[in-house]
């Protein structure tokens, strides 16, 4: 169904609900509306007017019909590669993101889904079925909306709740979703992981005719998170016996010339260095392909015998190859031969390096995924009741968060250990509480009306003797009337000093897109500017 719906505003969401209700009378699913249209390539199928789309293996869907162009005739331009399906998934009325997971993730045609995101309006079932999907089949996803005009701006287009939220940079992480920030990325990294098989180590070796290239590529992949180890002795020893003495043969491999009288010595390399046991893929960056334009034609005939080498080997080892050739654009008989092979060539280091490093990523998942171990808290009906009470007492007070004693006490009775505070009303019984105590303690206002007791001058740290918690006491009560007046203080909470350690902050929130999360990471009085905190969804 085409525009003219939720995203025009109120009159166009009623017809949209109308519309809906209609079409579940009768047992119709949409897709959209506000869609471009769909397309299944197998069945010839084209409800969308882009002709001479490549048929494949990628399953593409997207909420932007001028993304999902520019990305079919980028495949159309640059690759061998193509579609199973196309989607315009519009305002997801009817048929939501996460259905279209389920269905291509059955769909034995598809190898892999790229998905373009605005808006979600169903993000917690995204995910559940994501992590189901995603042990199955690569999803490779852009999520617009990072900007506050790019907010705006999707959701505008959507009708529905936009924007790139760390934590949905996070979640999406979590469920195995390749995230990809820059379109230029977004096909060839599909097309990347629709060809070939995930690294089993998260390691690459970098092989190249020049040391230029292999010096960015090191950068980029260790930005990435990829380790680039120094090969095994006897590869190296192997390597030295083929290469010139000049060359570089720990990893990255520079061939140092080697290549410019033989470039088929490019496969010899990486045939050994794949029999590494150390290493999951192989980089290669460079000139390859475009030896027969640069220095003699007859060149061309030993990168298409490379070609054919290295295709093979990528099938007997089970390890992935990755290209960046300066002639990828020539589409060279070598370089369409790499590609006939599965054997992805861009132009683009920066693209090339992001592909293996997606492979790693991938490899490093399904790994990390299948050592996981589920376990099952249960505290009891004892502590439920109790911690009932506690968030009962709170609501009926009108408030939306615990008292820091409240908190401690409702994570105490689910069995984490926590510091035993008194509440006191007075600096004499301040002092008679510290002395039970015994040692250094701390003071602290007890207030629903101040969240940050810093601030406010509401905590005094380091006591001991008697006239300096009679002054901490009197202190905080002076500070906090100044800074609220009105505040209602409920006490001030004496509890022991702890050992000096990093302080860490842990909290739950409820997420529009993603619901109940948790968020972890450094506290103290520092946590609103440092903002080291990591999120992930319950």
């Amino acid at each position: 169904i085409a525009g003219g719906f939720r995203e025009l505003g109120a009159k166009g969401l009623s017809l949209e609900q109308e519309m809906l209700e209609k079409a579940r009378q009768y047992g119709i699913r949409i897709i959209g509306p506000n869609t471009s249209g769909m397309m299944n390539l197998k069945s010839n199928l084209n409800l969308v007017g882009i002709h001479d789309s490549p048929k494949g293996e990628i399953a593409l869907v997207s909420q932007s019909g001028n993304m999902a162009l520019s990305i079919i005739t980028e495949a159309m331009v640059k690759s061998n590669k193509g579609f199973s399906y196309y989607v315009g998934v519009g305002n997801e009325t009817d048929i939501k993101f996460h259905e279209y997971l389920d269905f291509f993730g059955k769909d034995p045609d598809t190898k892999a889904i790229l998905m373009y995101v605005e808006g979600m309006s169903r993000g917690r079932e995204f995910l559940q079925q994501a992590y189901k999907t995603t042990l199955e089949k690569p999803i490779i996803l852009l999520k617009s909306g990072r900007s506050v005009t790019g907010k705006r701006s999707a959701g505008s287009h959507t009708g529905s709740l936009a924007g790139m939220s760390e934590v949905a940079h996070t979640a999406f992480k979590r469920a195995g979703i390749i995230v990809v920030e820059d379109p230029a990325e977004l096909f060839p990294i599909a097309e990347t992981l629709s060809s070939l098989p995930s690294m089993r180590h998260n390691s690459v070796a970098i092989l190249a005719d020049g040391g230029g290239h292999a010096t960015i590529a090191a950068d980029i992949l260790s930005e990435l998170g990829v380790e680039i180890p120094t090969l095994h002795s006897k590869t190296q020893t192997k390597l030295k016996a083929i290469l010139p003495f000049t060359a570089s043969i720990a990893n990255p491999v520079d061939v140092a010339g080697g290549a410019d009288a033989d470039p088929s010595i490019f496969a010899e390399c990486a045939r050994i260095i794949l029999k590494d046991h150390n290493i999951g893929g192989l980089l290669i960056v460079g000139l390859f392909g475009g030896y027969g334009i640069r220095f003699a034609e007859s060149l061309s005939l030993m990168e298409e015998d490379a070609a054919h080498q290295m295709g093979r080997l990528v099938k007997k080892r089970k390890k992935p190859i990755v290209v960046h050739s300066l002639y990828a654009s020539r589409n060279t008989h070598p370089i369409e031969l790499l590609r006939y092979y599965n054997i992805p060539v861009y132009d683009s280091l920066d693209v090339a390096c992001k592909c293996i490093g997606a492979l790693a990523e991938r490899g490093s998942y399904l790994k990390e995924y299948h050592a996981k171990v589920n376990f099952v808290i249960n505290w009891g009906e004892k502590a439920k009741r109790k911690g009932r009470k506690i968030i009962t007492q709170a609501v009926e007070e009108g408030r939306r968060f615990l008292l820091e004693h409240e908190a401690k006490a409702l994570l105490g009775c689910h069995g984490a250990p926590v510091s035993e505070d008194r509440m006191v009303s007075s600096a004499k019984e301040a002092v008679e509480v510290a002395k039970e105590m015994g040692g250094k303690v701390a003071l602290k206002v007890v207030s629903p009306d101040i969240m940050h007791k810093s601030d406010a001058g509401g905590v005094k740290l380091n006591l001991q003797s008697e006239k300096e918690i009679r002054a901490a006491y009197q202190d905080i009560m002076e500070n906090v009337r100044q800074y609220n007046p009105d505040a209602d203080i409920r006490g001030v909470l004496i509890s022991s000093m702890a050992e000096p350690g990093l302080e860490v902050i842990i909290g739950t929130k409820i997420d529009e897109q993603f619901g109940p999360i948790i968020m972890f990471g450094i506290g103290g009085i520092m946590v609103e500017v440092l903002k080291d905190v990591s999120f992930r969804v319950l």
